[in-house]
């Protein structure tokens, strides 16, 4: 039996990347998937090309209207949620003495608050289905530890990990797991705009810094979103049901915890 058969789970920021990824993985697992996206014609897209299994759900992760109405377009199209995938994420990097408070607070605002409050949500309607849940969230090797040009991001993604930590806990008691995934570097569109960033404030040719990351992990390359997938099955399944409040490395062995 396929390990996520009958399920529903909303995946946001997966018309594209990682969150793509999850979706085909758990269609074939079985569930039925809300590929929620700020992008809503691109998540179409996305859900046309995954198949029937597959729709897409217009959602912006700093709009709690948006997040409710994502919620409620779930219930309505798929009969209650079992998985929620909390992957919409934005990066930026700077010396700390051109941070901009626009950049702080964008990140914060889709990271952290839209992480939260998109948990939030999901767990209400778990708790009111009375059948439990998994929620997944996407920290980083970035919220282990700082690093010089990435204040702001690690800052974020620290507090996904601390956020899982707590939400963990506080809902457990219905049920609902609550754990976090924390990549390294992960090849794909994404990289790029990085590659782009450390280009400009390290004085590097483009694609330089991408090459040396991947380089520079144990395992020998850069990560794919396909590596990540095992993991995002693992926790949204019933074998990941004793496992609380934890953020699993799946980085090539960039970071050992």
């Amino acid at each position: 039996m396929k390990r996520l058969q009958g399920k529903s789970a909303l995946i946001t920021g997966s018309a594209r990347g990682i969150g793509r990824a999850f979706a085909e993985a758990y269609v074939r697992e079985g569930a039925r998937v809300a590929i929620a996206d700020i992008n809503v014609t691109r998540a179409r897209e996305t859900a046309s090309e995954i198949g029937p299994s597959a729709y897409a759900v217009e959602m912006d992760v700093t709009q709690q209207g948006s997040i409710d109405a994502a919620i409620a377009s779930v219930v309505a199209e798929a009969g209650g949620l079992d998985i929620l995938v909390n992957n919409a994420a934005l990066f930026d990097l700077a010396p700390i003495v051109d941070i901009t408070r626009e950049s702080y607070d964008r990140l914060f605002a889709i990271n952290v608050s839209g992480t939260l409050f998109t948990m939030q949500a999901a767990a209400r309607q778990m708790i009111a289905q009375g059948r439990g849940g998994k929620i997944i969230n996407m920290a980083s090797q970035a919220g282990r530890r700082g690093e010089a040009l990435v204040a702001v991001y690690c800052a974020t993604k620290a507090a996904v990990i601390s956020l899982t930590q707590s939400a963990g806990l506080n809902l457990i008691k219905h049920r609902i797991n609550v754990n976090a995934i924390a990549p390294g570097v992960v090849d794909g569109e994404h990289w790029d705009g990085v590659d782009a960033l450390f280009a400009k404030y390290e004085n590097r040719p483009r694609g330089e810094k991408k090459k040396l990351a991947g380089a520079e992990v144990p395992y020998g390359r850069m990560g794919t979103a396909e590596d990540l997938t095992g993991m995002a099955i693992f926790l949204a399944s019933a074998e990941s049901d004793y496992v609380v409040s934890q953020t699993y490395n799946v980085d090539g062995g960039n970071w050992m915890s």
